[in-house]
């Protein structure tokens, strides 16, 4: 996991702090072992840190969630480090996407076996409810979990992940999360999750970015009662060593098909509303999520044509020419602070004139609430919708607060 090399920027951005320059949070994963203070400025995720979890699995049947981002920071699967070093794997639970990491969004994978090592694959994108079955939690003992997140809401593999430990509580079976820097950690932004808007792409009350690893994420919904169960979840969390909420990172492999690089990564928390509306995000093209456009947009000097290919068999506007704009010359720098900009979307809403008829219902379970819809409908700017939200933000920055395992 390298850092990426914007440093001034983030001097300027986040303050001028050294990460060896102020006292690191002792965090208690178990009673054995400790938060790290690390020195040097190399992020070490928390699969790499086998001293502090191996311990946990020895004489015990280990399951995986994860998929083709589980990797060392050498690019070693884990799965096969497990192995190589006598680990008893007896199974991997697979999120949306599939292991793999090559099926399209939403579409259901079925339960297989990996070639390489033989072990059963269980899909939890097969039966559609993303829990597994009495028979899928008796193959295991305690479950690692080891998967790269973006750290939005709608992001889907944090919401298997706690559907996972819900299951792993009522069952009784440990879970280790091998913690892995958030890309987005720096930004906390956009609504406060309406819980009655809780569906398959928003599952916890927190904001759209909510600025945290799944490792914090996962203690946050242990201790607010989240999972919605009785049985407590036994959790322990692996930290990453030298990662703090300012520090920017770079990504190892793209974690899901239509997110294949940082400037996606970025601009999803703004662009993925398009999901609820005519308008293309650019699946299908060698672009996605850095373009948007529909082929009734006026006035545009850029045009792609969203094709059929793997992760996006028929992406919307399949073979059209979409009039658009193109977000890929953004400067790195300015995407990193930019967090959620409804400016893309209000700009596309006025263009084509369609009026409530350019939301479907989904837009409302992307974002969350019902009243930014009727913002952008009586001609409210980015600015001032945001605006709206920051209380709530901060609020949750709060609230999150003694749930963190890494410095703000």
């Amino acid at each position: 996991m390298k850092i990426i090399s914007y440093y001034f920027f983030a001097l300027v951005l986040l303050g001028s702090v050294s990460c060896n320059a102020h006292t690191r949070r002792q965090e208690n994963i178990s009673q054995e072992t400790t938060f790290v203070t690390a020195q040097g400025n190399t992020v070490i995720t928390g699969n790499a840190r086998t001293e502090l979890y191996y311990s946990f699995l020895e004489g015990k049947r280990v399951a995986l969630f994860g998929n083709h981002t589980a990797l060392l920071p050498d690019g070693e699967n884990i799965v096969d480090k497990l192995l190589r070093d006598g680990q008893h794997v007896t199974a991997i639970f697979s999120p949306e996407h599939g292991f793999r990491g090559t099926a399209d969004a939403g579409e259901h994978v079925s339960s297989s076996v990996d070639e390489k090592t033989g072990i059963p694959i269980l899909s939890l994108y097969d039966a559609g409810n993303n829990r597994p079955s009495e028979a899928s939690m008796s193959k295991f003992d305690v479950l690692l979990v080891d998967i790269q997140d973006v750290g939005l809401r709608f992001y889907t593999y944090y919401i298997t992940m706690c559907r996972l430990m819900a299951a792993c509580a009522d069952y009784g079976k440990q879970v280790i999360i091998l913690d892995r820097p958030n890309p987005n950690g720096h930004l906390v932004d956009g609504p406060v999750l309406d819980m009655k808007y809780k569906s398959g792409v928003g599952w916890l009350p927190i904001p759209v970015l909510h600025g945290m690893t799944l490792g914090e994420l996962a203690k946050m919904a242990v201790g607010k009662g989240w999972l919605g169960t009785k049985a407590v979840c036994q959790l322990v969390v692996i930290p990453c060593q030298n990662y703090t909420h300012h520090t920017l990172t770079d990504i190892q492999v793209p974690p899901s098909p239509n997110l294949p690089n940082l400037r996606a990564i970025y601009l999803y928390p703004s662009l993925c509303y398009f999901e609820a509306t005519p308008v293309s995000v650019g699946r299908g093209t060698d672009h996605p999520f850095q373009v948007y456009g529909h082929p009734a947009l006026k006035r545009r000097t850029y045009t792609f044509v969203p094709e059929s290919r793997v992760g996006a068999k028929n992406p919307p506007l399949l073979g059209k020419v979409c009039q658009g704009v193109d977000l890929t010359t953004l400067s790195m720098d300015s995407l990193t602070t930019k967090g959620i900009d409804l400016s893309y979307l209000i700009d596309a809403y006025h263009d084509l004139g369609m009026g409530d008829k350019f939301f479907t219902s989904f837009f409302e379970k992307l974002i969350g609430v019902s009243w930014v819809r009727q913002m952008i409908e009586q001609g409210a700017t980015a600015d001032e919708i945001k605006a709206r939200w920051q209380p709530d933000v901060e609020q949750f920055k709060r609230d999150r607060k003694e749930y963190l395992l890494y410095d703000e």
